[in-house]
């Protein structure tokens, strides 16, 4: 009944406003007569309404009244003696008693009786009533507040226990800051670039950066021991390692103002072992993030996180390693396992090009000479590069390309899978095959990724590679041929093609292994001009192509071009536009912005000044620091473009920060 009262009162004001206005427009009528009646009637109303407000009132302390002799009769004395606060609420969440404790501690002195409790007690309700228990922090104070309900006929209420965790939380505190954390810190192709150094610049390097080491070291209670000439172990304190988080390891970039010959910039990759449950468990994830920041390029901090990875860093562009004595004990590798395998299988990425067909058709054409049977898996419906295909199958067999279905069939625990041009198992152009073979071989050259292929046989990757044709290209060099019979000259041509379409002939990417291997195709016989031929466009597609550069936009040196074109071959014409665009003069890096379907794709390419990468990886793609892609499911095309040009600010402004014009 005591619910109702309000509801009541309010009628009661609201027929006395209707009076009052009844009544001025009476008296203004002269109408005195009915205009005392109804003044009459507002005070019988005023009455009513100061009879049921004093009946409420009395009810609400009966209400109060019953509340307290429940708690003085059970437990009142004994929870006013706890060593710890407490407060009782009732239904509505009103404070109805609490004791000396709490009045001191939370209260702070001041009476909260029949305050509303959620406005005084910052606290998680649903998670009280959930766990039984929740967290609040009050005056400075951490407390654990648990609950207990009480129902006595007809009152209900609910006992709050708060628990003082201050100590706890900072003695946690104090633990998860001191937790020691490994770092491993290795100077980038340190060899390479070392070996044509003289002794004199070679010791002023090792001066510069132990100094830069111990600058770095400078901030912490950690110390760093130097294990090789070009690695460094560290063990920092957490509450330190965050600090340099948080400057996003500074030491990235002053590492790059030491020139080695005063040509060559020092760059550092450093991997983070944060979280661990133990030193050991520390060193190797900080291994594992080590090998994560290496694979894409270098130069860069990579911190293994609950939910992937975190990079800092990766400005610089990759240097070139010279040696091949890995090439080499790869290709015998991967020759003896050829050679114990019934079958090979070769798969590139999704919507294949020249440079992930071309890669299989290279190994494929080797496969051959080895005397294994050899199949190429493709879908050609999404196929960038079906000129290709048709070329080999006129000159070859027309059972070297399959469908996935097919290969899917085929396919048992004798055969070898080989994987070129990608190591991200989202991309792959068949997900099921890939899990259905035993063996797997990774060749890839994109900068690494986090969701790899972590299980194959032999993982071959090198960011510093300019394509998976030239990579392919080196490996069957070193390949033993029992047999009199040429490599196919078609081979040939596919491989140097796969390397002119990642180096845009042979302009990005390009270091002297690539002219290298376009060397030794040329003396394979690979045909300059049978390759050109396979970049050949319609005219239809010259025109699109032509449409887009015509409506890109310049910002920040960065020109973007957005058309929503429909047309079967946009795959091919948007990355052709998006290298035209770099034509440009005053045009560091492009993007053309397309649809196909439901989904929004961005292809970027610059000219080194701008790492595109970083930028698709924000959007949720990646590549190369000059050339990358993403692909965005279910996005609205002006929205796209709207969080692309966000990034493209932010990106191209921190660069501007770093590495000021002049």
């Amino acid at each position: 009944m005591k619910n109702r009262f309000p509801a009541v009162l309010l009628v009661l004001h609201l027929l006395l406003l209707a009076d009052a206005a009844v009544t001025a427009l009476l008296i203004e009528n002269d109408k005195n007569g009915p205009a005392m009646i109804t003044i009459a009637a507002a005070l019988l109303l005023t009455a009513v309404s100061i009879v049921i407000f004093l009946l409420f009132t009395r009810n609400t302390i009966r209400h109060v009244s019953k509340m307290n002799s429940h708690l003085e009769s059970s437990a009142a004395e004994f929870m006013n003696s706890l060593p710890a606060p407490v407060a009782v609420i009732d239904e509505q969440r009103r404070f109805v008693w609490y004791n000396q404790l709490f009045s001191e501690r939370i209260g702070l002195g001041q009476d909260v009786f029949g305050l509303d409790f959620e406005g005084f007690v910052k606290i998680d309700m649903d998670s009280l009533f959930r766990l039984s228990y929740s967290f609040c922090s009050i005056n400075g104070c951490i407390y654990k507040v648990t609950a207990e309900r009480f129902d006595k006929t007809d009152v209900a209420f609910l006992v709050l226990y708060f628990h003082d965790e201050s100590e706890y939380f900072a003695l946690k505190k104090q633990s998860d800051d001191s937790r020691p954390n490994v770092i491993i810190m290795t100077i980038d192709n340190y060899d390479d670039v070392m070996q044509n150094a003289k002794e004199s610049e070679k010791a002023q390097t090792s001066v510069e950066t132990e100094k830069l080491i111990e600058s770095f070291m400078s901030g912490t209670n950690g110390f760093i021991k130097k294990t090789s000439s070009n690695t460094f172990y560290a063990i920092i304190e957490n509450r330190h390692l965050e600090a340099i988080i948080n400057s996003k390891f500074k030491i990235l970039d002053a590492a790059r103002n030491i020139k080695i010959s005063g040509k060559y910039p020092l760059t550092f990759s450093i991997g983070v072992g944060q979280g661990a449950k133990s030193l050991a468990e520390s060193e190797k994830i900080a291994r594992q993030c080590l090998d994560m920041a290496l694979g894409r390029g270098g130069d860069q901090a990579v911190i293994k996180t609950d939910n992937g990875y975190r990079f800092f860093g990766g400005v610089a562009q990759g240097v070139e390693k010279r040696s091949r004595a890995k090439t080499r004990v790869i290709a015998n590798a991967l020759q003896d396992l050829i050679l114990s395998s019934d079958r090979v299988f070769i798969m590139g990425h999704k919507f294949g090009d020249l440079d992930s067909v071309g890669a299989s058709c290279g190994l494929a054409g080797a496969v051959k000479l080895l005397g294994k049977e050899t199949h190429i898996v493709v879908d050609r419906n999404k196929n960038l590069a079906v000129h290709l295909i048709e070329s080999i199958e006129e000159q070859t067999d027309n059972e070297l390309f399959i469908t996935p279905t097919v290969a899917e069939a085929l396919i048992n625990e004798r055969d070898l899978l080989v994987i070129v041009d990608t190591h991200n198992k989202e991309f792959i152009e068949s997900q099921f095959l890939y899990e259905k073979a035993k063996s797997v071989v990774v060749i890839d050259h994109h900068r690494k990724t986090v969701n790899f292929i972590d299980d194959a046989v032999i993982f071959h990757h090198e960011p510093y590679a300019s394509s998976a044709a030239e990579m392919v290209t080196e490996i069957i060099q070193y390949f033993n041929y029992n047999t009199d019979e040429r490599y196919q000259t078609c081979f040939a041509d596919a491989l140097l093609a796969g390397i002119m379409l990642d180096t845009k002939n042979f302009v990005m990417r390009t270091g002297s292994r690539t002219f290298e291997a376009a060397a030794y195709l040329k003396k394979l016989g690979a045909d300059t001009v049978a390759v050109k031929l396979l970049f050949s466009n319609s005219i239809d597609a010259y025109k699109r192509r032509a449409q887009i550069v015509s409506s890109a936009k310049i910002h920040n040196r960065c020109a973007v071009a957005a058309v929503d074109i429909k047309s079967d071959d946009i795959r091919i014409v948007a990355p052709q536009a998006a290298d035209e665009l770099l034509c440009i003069s005053g045009v560091d890096a492009s993007f053309v912005v397309y649809k196909t379907g439901s989904t929004v794709n961005i292809s970027a390419r610059s000219l080194g000044a701008v790492n595109v990468q970083v930028i698709m990886e924000q959007l949720g793609g990646g590549g190369h620091q000059t050339m990358a892609a993403a692909q965005l499911e279910g996005c609205n095309f002006e929205d796209a473009v709207r969080s692309l040009n966000t990034v493209i600010k932010e990106q191209t402004s921190s660069i501007e920060d770093q590495y000021p014009k002049g």
